[in-house]
């Protein structure tokens, strides 16, 4: 049996996620919580400890006074990418999909471990609930021993949560294909008509240059009318062209009158997004909009 050694003491999210990323990856591990060099000596897999980085060896720290290097973007490495960027392919089942996890979850934990910002607060005194706070509500600081079983729990949820980033990322460079192909044969690219509300549609097309609205069926067969973000200016709420403001929370009747569409519904008092009917009626909506 394999052993996979790590720091004792409290834990952070980017320990839990590097030991559940090899308890994937390993068919049978024993994990051991430890400083103590002797036990290091011992490990098959030494992890944010150790003050090496050497993934021949199996040592995948950060702590070491010049660190574990950093990406092409800045963001340095943590114990939890050092071993995904290792795995994380083999895991994933590809290169487009460990690249995925590594942009939606591992980079923003390693950040964090790291001291780095990834992004700014507009309100005094709030901040986002991260993953980390979520790990760190389960720790109370009683005994080692309880710290340990503790960590296991929350590397077994970090199991169960890279499983399902996993599947998400497969789903999404699917959807990404597809809506690519769809993007590339369209008419008007400024308006992408979707078969189906392809996870990922948002990211996928901010990333082209003309995509400004898309349109796609509901389950209940009415159509939604969704703006392209613009992430260039804020990863939350900035949109290339928002709906006209006198159409704002407007629905039904009110809303037909104002845009003399008959089967127009309903308009995000935001205005990023806006139903209809039919097909027909959410295209007429969104040229409207493009025209206003």
């Amino acid at each position: 049996m394999k052993k996979i050694v790590t720091h004792d003491s409290g834990f952070h999210t980017d320990d839990v996620f590097a030991v559940a990323t090899l308890l994937l990856i390993i068919d049978e591990a024993e994990v051991i919580r430890s400083r103590d060099p002797e036990v290091h000596a011992t490990a098959d897999y030494l992890v944010d400890t150790g003050m090496e980085y050497n993934p021949s060896l199996y040592h995948f720290d950060h702590h070491q006074p010049k660190g574990a290097g950093e990406r092409e973007n800045g963001i340095p490495y943590a114990s939890f990418g050092l071993v995904w960027k290792e795995y994380g392919e083999k895991l994933a089942g590809g290169k487009r999909e460990a690249d995925f996890i590594d942009r939606t979850l591992v980079q923003a934990i390693d950040a964090h471990d790291n001291g780095v910002a990834i992004s700014e607060y507009k309100f005094k005194g709030i901040r986002e609930y991260t993953i980390g706070d979520f790990l760190n509500s389960f720790i109370e600081l009683r005994d080692q021993e309880y710290l340990n079983k503790l960590f296991m729990e929350v590397v077994g949820m970090a199991k169960n949560l890279l499983i399902r980033e996993i599947s998400i990322a497969k789903k999404n460079i699917i959807n990404e294909d597809k809506i690519l192909s769809i993007y590339s044969g369209a008419k008007d690219k400024r308006i992408i008509i979707l078969p189906e509300e392809l996870n990922g549609w948002r990211e996928v097309l901010a990333r082209t240059p003309e995509a400004i609205y898309s349109i796609h069926p509901r389950p209940d067969g009415k159509w939604t009318l969704g703006s392209v973000p613009d992430f260039t200016k804020s990863f939350y709420g900035a949109i290339r062209k928002p709906l006209p403001s006198t159409w704002a929370g407007k629905k039904d009747q009110d809303l037909q009158k104002m845009t003399g569409i008959e089967d127009a519904l309903f308009v995000h008092r935001k205005l990023f997004m806006a139903a209809a009917k039919t097909k027909d009626g959410a295209i007429k909506l969104a040229e409207l909009a493009l025209n206003s």
